[in-house]
Protein backbone atom coordinates (compact mmCIF):
# COMPACT_ATOMS: atom_id res chain seq x y z
CA UNK A 1 0.00 0.00 0.00
CA UNK A 2 1.59 3.51 -0.67
CA UNK A 3 1.62 6.35 1.54
CA UNK A 4 -1.10 7.96 -0.02
CA UNK A 5 -3.41 5.33 0.16
CA UNK A 6 -3.80 6.16 3.87
CA UNK A 7 -7.72 7.05 4.27
CA UNK A 8 -8.65 10.67 5.13
CA UNK A 9 -11.05 9.58 8.16
CA UNK A 10 -6.90 8.84 9.64
CA UNK A 11 -5.92 12.50 8.79
CA UNK A 12 -9.34 13.99 10.60
CA UNK A 13 -8.86 12.00 13.45
CA UNK A 14 -4.24 12.57 14.43
CA UNK A 15 -1.96 14.51 12.06
CA UNK A 16 1.18 13.55 14.52
CA UNK A 17 2.19 11.05 16.64
CA UNK A 18 5.35 10.20 18.74
CA UNK A 19 4.32 6.32 19.08
CA UNK A 20 2.51 4.48 16.23
CA UNK A 21 2.03 0.53 17.37
CA UNK A 22 0.90 -1.95 14.70
CA UNK A 23 -1.08 -4.83 16.21
CA UNK A 24 -0.68 -7.27 13.31
CA UNK A 25 -1.31 -10.18 15.23
CA UNK A 26 -4.63 -12.14 15.82
CA UNK A 27 -5.55 -11.20 19.22
CA UNK A 28 -9.19 -11.17 21.10
CA UNK A 29 -11.00 -8.36 21.58
CA UNK A 30 -10.01 -8.38 25.61
CA UNK A 31 -6.42 -8.16 24.87
CA UNK A 32 -6.58 -5.40 22.87
CA UNK A 33 -8.23 -3.66 25.37
CA UNK A 34 -5.43 -4.73 27.70
CA UNK A 35 -3.07 -3.37 25.19
CA UNK A 36 -4.84 0.11 25.07
CA UNK A 37 -5.30 0.46 28.71
CA UNK A 38 -1.54 -0.38 29.37
CA UNK A 39 -0.46 2.34 27.25
CA UNK A 40 -2.84 4.78 28.04
CA UNK A 41 -1.93 4.84 31.68
CA UNK A 42 1.96 5.77 30.86
CA UNK A 43 2.66 8.19 32.86
CA UNK A 44 4.25 10.75 29.77
CA UNK A 45 2.02 12.79 27.67
CA UNK A 46 3.25 10.40 24.57
CA UNK A 47 0.83 10.61 21.44
CA UNK A 48 0.33 6.86 20.21
CA UNK A 49 -1.37 5.96 17.50
CA UNK A 50 -2.72 2.33 17.91
CA UNK A 51 -3.27 0.57 14.23
CA UNK A 52 -5.37 -2.35 14.34
CA UNK A 53 -8.56 -4.29 12.77
CA UNK A 54 -10.53 -4.97 16.00
CA UNK A 55 -13.91 -2.80 15.90
CA UNK A 56 -14.06 -2.96 19.30
CA UNK A 57 -10.93 -1.17 20.28
CA UNK A 58 -12.24 1.99 18.74
CA UNK A 59 -15.16 1.82 21.35
CA UNK A 60 -12.56 1.25 24.26
CA UNK A 61 -13.09 4.25 26.39
CA UNK A 62 -10.73 7.26 25.82
CA UNK A 63 -9.80 6.99 29.40
CA UNK A 64 -10.60 3.92 31.89
CA UNK A 65 -10.43 6.29 34.61
CA UNK A 66 -13.06 8.83 32.79
CA UNK A 67 -15.13 10.49 35.84
CA UNK A 68 -13.45 9.47 38.84
CA UNK A 69 -11.39 11.81 41.08
CA UNK A 70 -8.30 12.33 38.52
CA UNK A 71 -7.44 15.67 38.54
CA UNK A 72 -6.62 17.66 35.43
CA UNK A 73 -3.01 18.23 35.59
CA UNK A 74 -2.57 14.42 36.39
CA UNK A 75 -4.28 13.21 33.02
CA UNK A 76 -1.72 15.54 31.13
CA UNK A 77 0.78 14.04 32.16
CA UNK A 78 -0.69 10.68 30.83
CA UNK A 79 -0.63 9.33 27.12
CA UNK A 80 -3.01 10.28 24.67
CA UNK A 81 -4.01 7.06 22.50
CA UNK A 82 -5.87 7.01 19.66
CA UNK A 83 -7.23 4.08 17.22
CA UNK A 84 -6.75 4.10 13.92
CA UNK A 85 -8.13 1.12 11.63
CA UNK A 86 -5.42 -0.62 9.59
CA UNK A 87 -5.17 1.00 6.48
CA UNK A 88 -3.67 -1.68 4.23
CA UNK A 89 -5.56 -4.42 2.22
CA UNK A 90 -5.01 -7.99 3.09
CA UNK A 91 -3.67 -10.04 0.10
CA UNK A 92 -5.97 -13.33 -1.00
CA UNK A 93 -6.63 -15.37 1.70
CA UNK A 94 -3.71 -18.23 -0.34
CA UNK A 95 -1.50 -15.75 -0.37
CA UNK A 96 2.27 -16.51 0.89
CA UNK A 97 2.47 -15.70 4.52
CA UNK A 98 5.37 -13.66 4.17
CA UNK A 99 3.38 -11.70 1.25
CA UNK A 100 0.71 -10.59 3.60
CA UNK A 101 2.99 -9.75 6.90
CA UNK A 102 5.50 -8.08 4.72
CA UNK A 103 1.71 -5.79 3.28
CA UNK A 104 1.51 -4.98 6.55
CA UNK A 105 4.74 -4.35 8.18
CA UNK A 106 4.82 -2.07 5.21
CA UNK A 107 1.45 -0.48 5.68
CA UNK A 108 2.44 0.06 9.35
CA UNK A 109 5.89 1.98 8.51
CA UNK A 110 4.10 4.06 6.30
CA UNK A 111 1.61 5.42 8.34
CA UNK A 112 4.67 5.72 11.22
CA UNK A 113 6.12 8.04 8.30
CA UNK A 114 3.21 9.60 7.31
CA UNK A 115 2.75 10.74 11.25
CA UNK A 116 6.52 11.94 11.94
CA UNK A 117 6.06 9.59 14.54
CA UNK A 118 9.44 9.18 17.09
CA UNK A 119 8.88 5.79 17.09
CA UNK A 120 7.19 2.59 15.70
CA UNK A 121 6.34 -0.66 17.75
CA UNK A 122 4.85 -4.12 15.76
CA UNK A 123 3.49 -6.46 17.75
CA UNK A 124 2.98 -9.79 15.50
CA UNK A 125 2.75 -12.68 17.82
CA UNK A 126 1.27 -13.64 21.29
CA UNK A 127 3.47 -14.46 24.36
CA UNK A 128 2.52 -17.11 26.89
CA UNK A 129 2.43 -14.78 29.83
CA UNK A 130 1.30 -12.13 27.47
CA UNK A 131 1.96 -8.50 29.32
CA UNK A 132 -0.23 -5.94 29.68
CA UNK A 133 2.61 -3.26 28.72
CA UNK A 134 4.28 -5.64 26.20
CA UNK A 135 4.35 -3.03 23.59
CA UNK A 136 5.80 -0.26 25.82
CA UNK A 137 8.57 -2.64 27.00
CA UNK A 138 9.54 -2.90 23.22
CA UNK A 139 9.25 0.89 22.41
CA UNK A 140 10.37 2.45 26.18
CA UNK A 141 14.12 2.21 24.98
CA UNK A 142 13.20 4.27 21.49
CA UNK A 143 12.50 7.26 23.73
CA UNK A 144 14.24 6.64 27.14
CA UNK A 145 17.57 5.71 25.91
CA UNK A 146 17.89 6.91 22.12
CA UNK A 147 17.72 3.45 20.85
CA UNK A 148 17.63 2.70 17.39
CA UNK A 149 16.26 -1.11 17.05
CA UNK A 150 14.43 -3.12 19.78
CA UNK A 151 14.58 -6.47 19.08
CA UNK A 152 12.73 -9.59 21.09
CA UNK A 153 14.86 -12.25 22.75
CA UNK A 154 12.38 -15.30 23.38
CA UNK A 155 12.74 -17.74 25.95
CA UNK A 156 13.79 -20.34 23.90
CA UNK A 157 12.35 -24.07 23.85
CA UNK A 158 14.69 -26.58 21.98
CA UNK A 159 12.10 -27.32 19.06
CA UNK A 160 10.50 -24.07 18.32
CA UNK A 161 11.51 -21.27 15.67
CA UNK A 162 14.16 -23.91 14.32
CA UNK A 163 14.25 -21.84 11.15
CA UNK A 164 15.72 -18.85 12.83
CA UNK A 165 17.69 -20.84 14.72
CA UNK A 166 19.14 -23.38 12.32
CA UNK A 167 19.49 -20.21 9.26
CA UNK A 168 18.44 -16.75 9.83
CA UNK A 169 20.09 -15.84 13.59
CA UNK A 170 23.65 -18.01 12.81
CA UNK A 171 24.12 -16.13 9.29
CA UNK A 172 23.31 -12.47 10.11
CA UNK A 173 25.34 -12.99 13.40
CA UNK A 174 27.87 -14.13 11.23
CA UNK A 175 27.73 -11.53 8.38
CA UNK A 176 26.88 -8.41 10.56
CA UNK A 177 28.83 -9.24 13.61
CA UNK A 178 26.25 -9.07 16.60
CA UNK A 179 24.58 -12.28 18.47
CA UNK A 180 20.98 -11.82 18.05
CA UNK A 181 18.72 -13.94 19.03
CA UNK A 182 16.19 -13.06 16.61
CA UNK A 183 16.95 -10.69 13.59
CA UNK A 184 13.46 -10.88 12.03
CA UNK A 185 11.07 -10.28 15.15
CA UNK A 186 8.41 -10.26 14.29
CA UNK A 187 7.89 -8.30 17.01
CA UNK A 188 9.64 -5.34 17.74
CA UNK A 189 10.35 -1.25 18.01
CA UNK A 190 12.28 1.33 15.46
CA UNK A 191 13.30 4.66 15.80
CA UNK A 192 12.37 7.11 13.48
CA UNK A 193 15.96 7.49 11.87
CA UNK A 194 15.98 3.65 11.50
CA UNK A 195 12.90 3.51 9.80
CA UNK A 196 13.00 5.89 7.48
CA UNK A 197 15.96 4.43 6.11
CA UNK A 198 14.22 0.98 6.24
CA UNK A 199 11.71 2.43 4.28
CA UNK A 200 14.04 4.23 1.71
CA UNK A 201 15.12 0.17 0.79
CA UNK A 202 12.08 -1.60 0.64
CA UNK A 203 10.08 1.63 -1.10
CA UNK A 204 10.56 0.13 -4.83
CA UNK A 205 10.70 -3.69 -6.04
CA UNK A 206 13.33 -6.29 -6.48
CA UNK A 207 14.44 -7.87 -9.32
CA UNK A 208 10.85 -10.35 -9.62
CA UNK A 209 8.99 -7.16 -9.85
CA UNK A 210 8.16 -7.74 -6.24
CA UNK A 211 8.10 -5.38 -3.10
CA UNK A 212 11.19 -6.13 -0.53
CA UNK A 213 9.99 -7.51 2.53
CA UNK A 214 10.97 -5.18 5.38
CA UNK A 215 11.83 -7.52 7.85
CA UNK A 216 14.61 -8.99 6.01
CA UNK A 217 16.29 -5.18 5.89
CA UNK A 218 15.22 -4.22 9.23
CA UNK A 219 18.09 -5.42 11.29
CA UNK A 220 20.72 -5.55 8.76
CA UNK A 221 20.22 -1.94 7.98
CA UNK A 222 20.51 -1.12 11.62
CA UNK A 223 24.05 -2.90 12.13
CA UNK A 224 25.51 -1.54 8.59
CA UNK A 225 24.72 2.29 9.64
CA UNK A 226 26.09 1.71 13.08
CA UNK A 227 22.94 2.79 14.49
CA UNK A 228 22.03 1.32 18.49
CA UNK A 229 20.78 -2.20 18.75
CA UNK A 230 19.20 -3.93 22.01
CA UNK A 231 17.68 -7.29 22.77
CA UNK A 232 14.53 -7.05 25.70
CA UNK A 233 14.01 -10.42 27.39
CA UNK A 234 9.98 -11.26 26.91
CA UNK A 235 9.59 -14.84 28.15
CA UNK A 236 8.34 -18.10 25.53
CA UNK A 237 6.74 -16.76 22.54
CA UNK A 238 3.15 -18.67 20.94
CA UNK A 239 4.32 -20.19 17.61
CA UNK A 240 1.87 -21.64 15.12
CA UNK A 241 2.02 -25.13 14.13
CA UNK A 242 4.76 -25.61 11.57
CA UNK A 243 3.21 -26.71 8.17
CA UNK A 244 5.98 -29.38 7.30
CA UNK A 245 4.31 -29.80 4.24
CA UNK A 246 4.40 -26.40 2.90
CA UNK A 247 7.69 -26.36 4.23
CA UNK A 248 9.33 -26.00 0.98
CA UNK A 249 7.35 -22.53 -0.09
CA UNK A 250 8.29 -21.52 3.57
CA UNK A 251 12.04 -21.56 2.91
CA UNK A 252 11.84 -19.32 -0.97
CA UNK A 253 9.64 -17.00 1.23
CA UNK A 254 11.68 -16.86 4.21
CA UNK A 255 15.17 -16.96 2.65
CA UNK A 256 14.62 -15.01 -0.57
CA UNK A 257 14.50 -11.90 1.20
CA UNK A 258 17.58 -12.41 3.06
CA UNK A 259 19.45 -13.75 0.13
CA UNK A 260 18.59 -10.49 -1.76
CA UNK A 261 19.58 -8.39 1.38
CA UNK A 262 22.63 -10.34 2.02
CA UNK A 263 23.34 -9.18 -2.22
CA UNK A 264 22.95 -5.85 -1.56
CA UNK A 265 25.11 -5.61 1.75
CA UNK A 266 27.95 -7.49 0.68
CA UNK A 267 30.04 -4.52 0.94
CA UNK A 268 29.49 -4.28 4.71
CA UNK A 269 29.50 -7.74 5.84
CA UNK A 270 32.42 -8.50 4.08
CA UNK A 271 34.15 -6.40 6.66
CA UNK A 272 32.85 -7.99 9.93
CA UNK A 273 35.52 -10.05 11.44
CA UNK A 274 34.21 -11.06 15.18
CA UNK A 275 30.72 -11.85 16.65
CA UNK A 276 29.98 -9.54 19.90
CA UNK A 277 26.96 -9.33 22.21
CA UNK A 278 24.43 -6.80 22.43
CA UNK A 279 22.89 -5.25 25.33
CA UNK A 280 19.70 -7.26 26.89
CA UNK A 281 17.23 -5.44 28.57
CA UNK A 282 15.29 -7.66 31.77
CA UNK A 283 15.89 -10.91 33.08
CA UNK A 284 15.52 -14.24 31.09
CA UNK A 285 12.78 -16.17 31.74
CA UNK A 286 12.95 -19.62 32.95
CA UNK A 287 10.68 -21.97 31.17
CA UNK A 288 9.09 -24.46 33.43
CA UNK A 289 9.36 -27.63 30.76
CA UNK A 290 10.78 -28.09 27.45
CA UNK A 291 8.23 -30.47 25.81
CA UNK A 292 8.07 -31.13 22.59
CA UNK A 293 9.06 -33.86 19.86
CA UNK A 294 9.85 -34.46 16.21
CA UNK A 295 9.36 -37.35 13.88
CA UNK A 296 12.62 -37.63 12.44
CA UNK A 297 12.26 -40.80 10.81
CA UNK A 298 9.84 -38.88 8.09
CA UNK A 299 12.44 -35.96 7.89
CA UNK A 300 15.55 -38.37 7.13
CA UNK A 301 13.44 -40.10 4.35
CA UNK A 302 12.65 -37.64 2.85
CA UNK A 303 16.32 -36.18 2.85
CA UNK A 304 16.89 -39.78 1.29
CA UNK A 305 14.18 -38.68 -1.24
CA UNK A 306 15.66 -35.77 -2.17
CA UNK A 307 19.56 -37.33 -2.33
CA UNK A 308 18.09 -39.64 -5.27
CA UNK A 309 15.77 -37.14 -7.34
CA UNK A 310 17.56 -33.80 -6.74
CA UNK A 311 21.44 -34.58 -7.09
CA UNK A 312 21.34 -32.50 -10.89
CA UNK A 313 19.61 -29.69 -9.29
CA UNK A 314 22.37 -29.87 -6.08
CA UNK A 315 25.70 -30.47 -8.12
CA UNK A 316 24.99 -26.89 -10.12
CA UNK A 317 24.83 -25.54 -6.24
CA UNK A 318 27.20 -27.72 -4.07
CA UNK A 319 30.79 -28.68 -4.62
CA UNK A 320 31.84 -32.16 -5.01
CA UNK A 321 32.89 -32.91 -1.83
CA UNK A 322 29.45 -31.85 -0.42
CA UNK A 323 28.03 -33.88 -2.50
CA UNK A 324 29.82 -36.74 -1.08
CA UNK A 325 29.31 -35.87 2.13
CA UNK A 326 24.92 -36.16 1.76
CA UNK A 327 25.53 -39.41 -0.24
CA UNK A 328 27.37 -40.63 3.07
CA UNK A 329 24.46 -39.84 5.21
CA UNK A 330 21.92 -40.52 3.35
CA UNK A 331 23.19 -44.47 3.48
CA UNK A 332 23.21 -43.58 7.79
CA UNK A 333 20.68 -45.93 10.04
CA UNK A 334 18.31 -43.33 11.72
CA UNK A 335 20.08 -43.86 15.30
CA UNK A 336 23.53 -42.77 13.81
CA UNK A 337 22.04 -39.90 11.34
CA UNK A 338 24.02 -36.79 12.42
CA UNK A 339 24.98 -34.18 9.41
CA UNK A 340 28.43 -31.88 10.68
CA UNK A 341 28.00 -28.47 11.21
CA UNK A 342 30.87 -27.51 8.49
CA UNK A 343 28.25 -29.68 5.94
CA UNK A 344 25.14 -27.40 6.77
CA UNK A 345 27.07 -24.60 6.90
CA UNK A 346 28.74 -24.62 3.54
CA UNK A 347 25.11 -25.87 1.98
CA UNK A 348 23.98 -22.50 3.35
CA UNK A 349 26.12 -20.19 2.44
CA UNK A 350 26.34 -22.22 -1.48
CA UNK A 351 22.74 -21.84 -1.53
CA UNK A 352 23.13 -17.86 -1.14
CA UNK A 353 25.97 -17.66 -3.83
CA UNK A 354 23.92 -19.91 -5.90
CA UNK A 355 20.83 -17.51 -5.25
CA UNK A 356 23.09 -14.47 -6.12
CA UNK A 357 24.07 -16.06 -9.25
CA UNK A 358 20.27 -17.08 -10.70
CA UNK A 359 22.23 -20.77 -11.24
CA UNK A 360 18.60 -21.82 -11.96
CA UNK A 361 15.37 -20.26 -11.03
CA UNK A 362 15.43 -18.40 -7.78
CA UNK A 363 11.99 -20.20 -6.52
CA UNK A 364 12.97 -23.21 -7.45
CA UNK A 365 16.56 -23.09 -6.10
CA UNK A 366 15.25 -22.63 -2.44
CA UNK A 367 12.38 -24.98 -3.01
CA UNK A 368 15.03 -27.86 -3.28
CA UNK A 369 16.75 -27.01 -0.43
CA UNK A 370 13.88 -28.23 1.82
CA UNK A 371 15.20 -32.37 1.96
CA UNK A 372 18.64 -30.74 3.38
CA UNK A 373 17.23 -28.63 5.72
CA UNK A 374 14.90 -31.48 7.18
CA UNK A 375 18.47 -33.28 7.01
CA UNK A 376 19.36 -30.94 9.23
CA UNK A 377 16.61 -30.77 11.46
CA UNK A 378 16.36 -34.60 12.08
CA UNK A 379 20.07 -34.48 13.11
CA UNK A 380 20.19 -31.65 15.33
CA UNK A 381 17.05 -33.68 17.07
CA UNK A 382 18.72 -36.73 17.08
CA UNK A 383 21.81 -34.40 18.98
CA UNK A 384 19.72 -33.34 21.53
CA UNK A 385 18.29 -36.97 22.29
CA UNK A 386 21.56 -38.11 22.78
CA UNK A 387 22.99 -35.32 24.81
CA UNK A 388 19.72 -34.14 26.81
CA UNK A 389 17.53 -31.76 27.08
CA UNK A 390 19.36 -29.39 28.55
CA UNK A 391 22.21 -28.30 26.15
CA UNK A 392 19.82 -27.22 23.21
CA UNK A 393 21.53 -23.82 24.17
CA UNK A 394 24.88 -25.03 23.76
CA UNK A 395 24.13 -26.55 20.87
CA UNK A 396 22.89 -24.14 18.96
CA UNK A 397 25.67 -21.84 19.82
CA UNK A 398 27.87 -24.25 18.77
CA UNK A 399 26.28 -24.18 15.31
CA UNK A 400 26.73 -20.38 15.09
CA UNK A 401 30.50 -20.56 16.05
CA UNK A 402 31.06 -22.92 13.01
CA UNK A 403 28.98 -20.05 10.96
CA UNK A 404 31.54 -18.02 11.58
CA UNK A 405 34.53 -20.39 11.19
CA UNK A 406 33.58 -20.68 7.82
CA UNK A 407 32.62 -16.85 6.57
CA UNK A 408 36.21 -17.12 5.10
CA UNK A 409 34.63 -19.74 2.50
CA UNK A 410 31.53 -17.89 2.13
CA UNK A 411 33.86 -14.69 1.43
CA UNK A 412 36.15 -16.29 -0.91
CA UNK A 413 33.04 -17.98 -3.22
CA UNK A 414 31.31 -14.55 -2.98
CA UNK A 415 34.35 -12.77 -4.71
CA UNK A 416 35.55 -15.32 -7.02
CA UNK A 417 32.60 -17.76 -7.46
CA UNK A 418 34.24 -18.76 -10.83
CA UNK A 419 37.01 -20.20 -9.06
CA UNK A 420 34.35 -23.21 -8.76
CA UNK A 421 32.66 -24.35 -11.73
CA UNK A 422 30.42 -27.65 -10.54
Amino acid sequence: METDAIPPEVHEQIDSADLVVGLIAEFDSQTVAQFYNALRALPDPLRIAVVDNDPAAAKTPPNPNAGETESTEAAKNQATVFHLASPWTKPEGNAPIMLRMAAAYQSVFELADKLQARGCCVIASGLERIAQGWAWQLAQPLFQDNIDLVLPHYARRKFEGLLNNGIIAPLLRTLYGKRINNPMGPDFAVSQRLLQRVLAATGGENSNGKRRHPLASLTSTALCENLQVVEVHCGPRIYPPVDWTGLSSILADVLGPIFLDMERKAPCWQRTRVAASVRAIGEPVVLDKDAGVIETARMVESFQLGNRELQEIWGLVLPPSSLFELRKLARLPLEQFHMPDELWVRIVYDFALAHRLRTISRDHLLRSMTPLYLAWVASYAQDLKASGVTSAERRLERLSLAYEAGKSYLVSRWRWPDRFNP
